[in-house]
C-alpha cells in the first residue's frame, strides 16, 4: 500500500534524523575508509553480514578504487537501505535458539575458549576482529565466560 503525503514526510523526518548523526563522521566531499563502512552501517540499526558488506561497499565505491567512500555516493545508498528497511537485526529469540544449540547441556553460558571456537570455525567464520570485538562486549574482565541471555539482551535493537 502506497504511503500517504503525511507518512511519507514522517518517514523522511526519520531518515533525516537517521542520517544526520553520520555527519560528524562524514561531511559533505569529504570520504572515509571503507573498512569503517560496516561501523557507520551497523551504528544505524542494520546488520548486514560479510557478503552483504562487501557487496555495499563494491557500490559505493569509487569506480577507480581510491580506498576512500565519498558520503554523497554513500548517502543514497544507506537512505535506501534504511527507506526498505534492509539487514533487519536477528529477533532476539532466534539469537538465543542459536546460543541453547551451543550448549547443549542448558547452562546459561558459554567458556570463552567455547565461543572462539564456534565463532571461528563453524558457519561464517568470524574474523579475528570480529572475535576481539565480540569478546570485549560479551565477557566481562573478571569471568572467562559469556553468559548469552546477558549479551542478547545487550546486543538486541529495540525497533519501537
Amino acid at each position: 500500500m502506497p504511503l500517504t503525503g503525511i507518512e511519507k514526510r514522517e518517514r523522511d523526518r526519520e531518515l533525516e534524523t537517521s542520517t544526520s548523526c553520520l555527519l560528524p563522521t562524514f561531511c559533505w566531499g569529504c570520504a572515509r575508509n571503507p573498512r569503517e563502512i560496516g561501523t557507520i552501517i551497523r551504528s544505524l540499526g542494520c546488520c548486514p553480514n560479510e557478503g552483504e558488506l562487501h557487496d555495499l561497499i563494491a557500490e559505493v565505491e569509487e569506480e577507480e578504487p581510491t580506498g576512500y567512500i565519498r558520503f554523497e555516493k554513500f548517502l543514497p545508498v544507506m537512505t535506501n537501505i534504511l527507506v526498505e528497511k534492509r539487514y533487519r537485526p536477528i529477533p532476539e529469540e532466534i539469537l538465543l535458539q542459536a546460543f541453547e544449540v551451543l550448549d547443549p547441556t542448558k547452562r546459561g553460558f558459554l567458556s570463552k575458549e567455547e565461543l572462539i571456537k564456534y565463532m571461528t570455525e563453524e558457519g561464517e567464520p568470524f574474523s579475528q576482529e570480529e572475535m576481539e570485538e565480540m569478546l570485549s562486549a560479551a565477557i566481562g574482565p573478571e569471568s572467562n565466560f559469556i553468559h548469552y541471555r546477558d549479551y542478547i539482551t545487550m546486543m538486541v535493537i529495540d525497533e519501537n
